[in-house]
């Protein structure tokens, strides 16, 4: 009976495609807007996601700033050494200096930003060697010159399909050994594109680009079985001891946790990606309308038919049932079309803003099951006004 029913309904359908077309385009329209907005809010949050995991996780990041006093104090190595000693629940800290330069090799030329620091700093950052090897600790303590290549830099350098590793390269006026190539990281914090970048060891930076020992920031590590608040106030309180801040004067330092910037961005993200599809979902209500008002007209038209079906021993609820499964059919199929145009339209956006994409199969189903259910709450005003219709009225139709 079903079966013959949804063919029934197809049927009709098909009589007045274009019709059909216009009435699910609301339909179309809602479903492929909330697909492709969650499908691209879900491929921003990933971005995010990303970019903060190139700042690692589980991390503190701290840098100077500019007071009341005057320019930003920075750090240095005495600075990191304590943290490492004196706050339980530290695991690594490690600092990091950096300098603009010029990267030349065979000819080529390429405008780039030289990082400085150890290996400690590398595995507190979740930086991976593709290629080659890390600094040794000999290269570390002796500030060699040395040198991991970032991928975009190795691309812009070195020719397609060979090894950077061991060859000597030029960074500004120093000459390094390229020992390694790091992973693709893609955009860092701060905008800054992680694989356009050179790590050399931190000593080798200070001495050779910056002339001091002083840091730009340094990164703690801590491990996720304390406290975070705990470890940060700790924090807090020993780097204001050793700036010797007093009383109510305010930090000449930031402390950013990374774990919570990441949980804080994914859930303000996360949000505004509901409340946009929350709003795309009107014109799914729209489309509802849409389907009940030409529901509507097709009772009207075939009001003859219905009056035949009836008269000849079709029962009520057989008649409910066809025009019902007639607006569930026509808004399936809305959905279907609403959820291929969202997914090619989520493919363009995420190219077009270059965030990763994220497909959700769960969006999609539920998208499709609102969609077809849309079909059940407008289609059964109408379906039951059929039902209702006297068989002999019905045959006098005109």
């Amino acid at each position: 009976m079903l079966g013959t029913t949804i063919l029934l309904a197809l049927r009709e359908i098909r009589r007045h495609i274009l019709r059909s077309i216009l009435t699910t385009l609301g339909i179309i329209i809602g479903v492929a807007a909330v697909v492709t907005m969650v499908t691209v809010g879900n491929g921003v949050t990933a971005q995010v996601q990303e970019n903060i995991a190139s700042l690692g996780a589980s991390n503190f990041v701290v840098f100077p700033v500019r007071t009341n006093r005057g320019a930003p104090r920075p750090f240095d190595d005495g600075d990191v050494r304590a943290v490492t000693q004196q706050i339980a629940g530290v695991d690594i800290a490690a600092g990091n200096a950096g300098a603009s330069a010029t990267a030349f090799y065979n000819g080529q030329d390429w405008d780039t930003r030289v990082q400085g620091g150890n290996n400690d700093l590398l595995e507190a950052q979740s930086v991976k060697i593709a290629e080659g090897r890390p600094f040794t600790v000999q290269e570390q303590e002796a500030g060699n010159a040395v040198c991991l290549l970032g991928l975009k830099v190795r691309e812009a350098i070195f020719p397609p399909g060979t090894s950077p590793v061991g060859a000597r390269m030029r960074l500004g006026n120093v000459s390094c050994q390229v020992i390694g190539v790091m992973e693709e990281r893609g955009q860092g914090g701060g905008g800054q594109d992680d694989d356009d970048t050179v790590y050399m060891p931190l000593k080798t930076v200070q001495r050779r680009f910056k002339g001091n020992d002083k840091l730009d920031f340094f990164v703690v590590k801590y491990d996720p079985a304390y406290e975070a608040k705990v470890i940060q106030d700790s924090l807090v309180d020993l780097l204001r001891e050793r700036r010797l801040l007093q009383g109510a004067e305010p930090n000449d330092f930031n402390v950013i946790d990374t774990a919570q910037i990441n949980q804080t961005l994914g859930a303000v993200t996360g949000a505004l990606t509901v409340m946009v599809a929350i709003i795309a979902s009107i014109s799914l209500l729209v489309g509802g309308i849409g389907i009940m008002n030409i529901m509507l007209v097709s009772v009207t038209e075939r009001t003859r038919e219905i009056g035949i079906r009836l008269a000849i021993g079709a029962l009520a609820r057989e008649v409910r049932l066809q025009f019902l499964t007639e607006a569930v059919v026509l808004c399936a199929l809305g959905g279907l079309a609403g959820i291929g145009l969202g997914f090619l339209a989520s493919l363009g956006l995420t190219a077009a803003i270059e965030v990763p994409f994220v497909f959700d199969p769960v969006i999609n189903i539920i998208s499709f099951v609102f969609a077809a259910g849309m079909g059940i709450v407008f289609g059964y005003y109408p379906a039951s006004r059929a039902s209702k219709l006297d068989p002999i009225d019905a045959l006098r139709h005109e």
